[in-house]
């Protein structure tokens, strides 16, 4: 299981041909795509996705007729989500790495300030405020490539502090898990079967709480393999405030995530 940042496009449809369907609110016209839904679960779930993509998730034993109509009940709500996402892309502007611009490192803003290295390696100091970049070619694509490596670095040393704190609260973890750091564009993290887990070098951009929130997520997975009631309940004993954690992640998810 994971915590994702938006689902991938990916699933396997119900019916991979015409899974796209559209539907009508007030002038507006937009499109949904049907997606296959354990029967464990709750029957329907609507997503909207930050890239304005709207998916329904429903078992296979529920008609088309069913989930239009739930849809159609939530036409004014979807329309409401579709255009606060493209509000808020409307203000980020793609990364430059060019000295004076803003990044973030554990949820505050560093500039950036690019410097030639000379014959040292590249690398990433931060003093004083300030990202301060060494690199041979002053290209944004070697900024960019010398300060992800640092981020990488620094997730790895920041994700193993945290899940050792962490593990003194999640007693159901028998075995620390294994950390792997993988770059990844719809997901914050997930847990294996094996109770391993894939964190985003990314997350290491946002406050302290939200990286706890994500390992802490993936932890509960461990017990509980699912969104059940019982993980939901789990996560509550250990982070009571997690939703509130969990907004403040997604609303700087753009920021963090998607700007390059």
């Amino acid at each position: 299981m994971s915590v994702k940042i938006q689902e991938k496009p990916n699933q396997k449809s119900l019916q991979p041909k015409e899974s796209l369907r559209t539907i009508r609110y007030g002038k507006e016209v937009f499109s949904f795509e049907r997606l296959d839904r354990k029967s464990d679960r709750p029957k329907i779930r609507i997503t909207v996705h930050r890239d304005c993509r709207v998916t329904v998730h429903a078992p296979d034993d529920v008609d088309e007729e069913e989930v239009l109509n739930a849809v159609k009940k939530r036409t004014r709500w979807i329309y409401k989500r579709i255009h606060e996402f493209k509000a808020q892309r409307e203000f980020i502007t793609p990364r430059k790495y060019i000295s004076g611009e803003s990044h973030y490192y554990l949820g505050k803003q560093y500039m950036l300030k690019v410097e030639m290295a000379g014959e040292s390696q590249p690398g990433v100091k931060l003093l004083r405020g300030k990202f301060e970049v060494g690199v041979h070619q002053n290209s944004p694509e070697q900024v960019k490539a010398v300060l992800n490596q640092w981020y990488t670095s620094r997730a790895k040393y920041i994700f193993e502090k945290q899940l050792t704190e962490l593990l003194k609260q999640t007693l159901w973890v028998a075995h620390r898990p294994v950390i792997k750091i993988l770059p990844m564009k719809t997901q914050w993290g997930n847990c294996s079967n094996k109770g391993n887990l894939t964190l985003n070098p990314a997350l290491v951009k946002a406050p302290r709480e939200c990286i706890d929130y994500v390992i802490l997520h993936e932890l509960c997975h461990i017990a509980e393999h699912n969104h059940s009631k019982r993980f939901y309940l789990l996560l509550s004993q250990v982070m009571p405030n997690w939703k509130s954690v969990k907004e403040k992640l997604d609303a700087m998810a753009d920021y963090l995530i998607h700007v390059d």
